[in-house]
């Protein structure tokens, strides 16, 4: 490893939002805090990749976890070859039985196999609060039958290191005082209006806006990239939305529709950043979320194209009453198997 890379500050419910910072030298990994070291590590990139853990301070048990946690994360989102990581089993006797319950690590022999697809489900890295898996209580919403809906989320719901932009890309829920102006402008961007078509004065953006946070089955989201919001987008339970009628919905299918309301970021490497990000978050917010539906216009081939190179099946067309859509679908498997927070190489 010649480059030197930095993985996220990421935020960690147990660190209360302080940020860790992985710094790959040579043959070497660092996690530091505060720049202080916290923990180092060797790396072996032979016929396998190898973790050996270096002599340093003691550190609290859950500092010294999240500090793996974050050297894992880098190394797995920087190369994306890795199938399965080692680690010296005796090297980690005080978290061993933590790795092992949380899914982080099996036994292997002498060594603790970390698999990149189950560790890139683990929620604690990317969520800034973890949500513990809601009571499941079916209720009605029209002619549909579906799972009750939690109390939606405030504030910061994601956050991921990006190596190939080296910026962070962050997801929040979206708030009529912080972004009513900022929505008023992208809605009218003539850019935006000709596909999103929403566009409107103040109060009909604020309607808008308060209808989509009133809406149990949708939730509204501004995008930033280092903290820059560049664009708005929405998820929602698809059992609940009109796309449900379409196809055989699951309780916990999930859809998206985004807007790009800042044209600087709308760029294939901006593309491949959002993107698969915004579908992690959506499968580590509800685990039982085994598959992610969008619709997009039938006549946008170049668009279902490039959903068909990261990772999407393209289903079926069908006609909604306002126009000819494809039904496109993204399985779990797929997504964590395939390792596909990576961008694709043919996108």
């Amino acid at each position: 490893m010649n480059d030197t890379v930095k993985s996220a500050p990421f935020r960690s419910a147990i660190l209360s939002g302080q940020a860790l910072e992985v710094v790959h030298t040579a043959d070497t990994l660092a996690v530091n805090r505060n720049g202080q070291p916290v923990l180092q590590l060797n790396v072996d990139l032979g016929n396998e990749c190898w973790l050996a853990r270096k002599s340093g301070a003691p550190q609290p048990l859950a500092l010294l976890q999240l500090a793996l946690l974050a050297a894992l994360e880098s190394l797995s989102a920087s190369r994306a070859e890795l199938t399965t990581i080692r680690l010296h089993a005796g090297e980690w006797p005080e978290i061993k039985a933590d790795l092992l319950r949380s899914g982080v690590a099996r036994e292997a022999g002498p060594s603790l196999a970390v698999s990149p697809a189950m560790l890139w489900q683990l929620p604690q890295l990317w969520l800034p609060q973890a949500p513990a898996v809601y009571p499941q209580n079916h209720v009605r919403t029209g002619e549909r039958w579906h799972p009750q809906r939690p109390a939606k989320p405030h504030g910061y719901v994601y956050e991921r290191y990006i190596p190939w932009l080296g910026q962070s890309i962050a997801f929040r829920v979206a708030s009529v005082e912080q972004d009513l102006d900022t929505m008023h402008k992208w809605m009218n961007d003539p850019r935006v209006a000709q596909f999103f078509q929403e566009e409107g004065d103040l109060d009909y953006q604020r309607a808008y806006l308060n209808g989509r946070l009133a809406d149990p089955h949708m939730l509204p989201l501004i995008a930033e990239f280092d903290r820059v919001p560049f664009g708005y987008m929405e998820v929602y339970w698809s059992q609940e939305n009109r796309l449900g009628p379409y196809y055989a919905a699951d309780d916990y299918d999930r859809g998206w529709h985004v807007l790009v309301g800042e044209a600087a970021y709308s760029g294939g490497q901006f593309i491949s950043a959002w993107l698969p990000s915004l579908m992690h978050y959506m499968f580590l917010d509800e685990p039982r979320t085994q598959r992610i539906v969008g619709e997009p216009a039938a006549s946008h081939q170049r668009q279902v194209r490039n959903l068909e190179r990261s990772g999407f099946a393209a289903i079926k067309d069908f006609d909604f009453p306002h126009k000819r859509a494809t039904l496109v679908m993204l399985m779990r498997e797929k997504f964590f198997s395939n390792r596909l927070w990576h961008p694709s190489p043919k996108a």
